[in-house]
C-alpha cells in the first residue's frame, strides 16, 4: 500500500508558490484561470484529464463561456497542499500554453 501524501509545512508553501507565477493560494487549494474560447477549453481539459491520469492527481476544474479555473489540492493528505499539487499545476502551465489559453490574473 502507497505511503498517504504528506502536507507541505507553511514555509515550504511559501517557496512552492514561487515556482509557480500566476497560481494563487485559497486556503487549503491553489488555483489559477485561464482565458480560452469554450471549445478550446474542453480540448485543454482533456489534455489536462489525460495527464491526470497517468500522475494519479487531479485538479477541480470549472469550464465557463471563456475561462476554464483549475484549484488543486491534496484529498488524500486530509485537503492540504503537497508537493503532487504544484507539480501538477506546473504541467497545467504548460498544458495551457500549448492550447493558447490566456492567463487571467483576476
Amino acid at each position: 500500500m502507497a505511503n498517504a501524501p504528506v502536507p507541505l509545512t507553511e514555509d515550504e508553501i511559501v517557496i512552492a508558490l514561487d515556482g509557480v507565477p500566476g497560481w494563487r493560494r485559497e486556503g487549503d487549494e491553489i488555483t489559477r484561470a485561464y482565458g480560452i474560447r469554450y471549445h478550446g477549453g474542453v480540448a485543454m481539459i482533456v489534455h489536462v484529464a489525460d495527464i491526470e491520469r497517468l500522475i494519479g492527481h487531479h485538479a477541480d476544474i470549472d469550464l465557463r463561456w471563456g475561462k476554464v479555473r483549475f484549484g488543486i489540492t491534496t484529498h488524500d493528505a486530509g485537503h492540504k497542499l503537497t508537493a503532487a499539487d504544484f507539480d501538477l499545476a506546473q504541467r497545467i502551465d504548460g498544458i495551457a500554453l500549448a492550447h493558447g489559453a490566456e492567463p487571467l490574473d483576476s
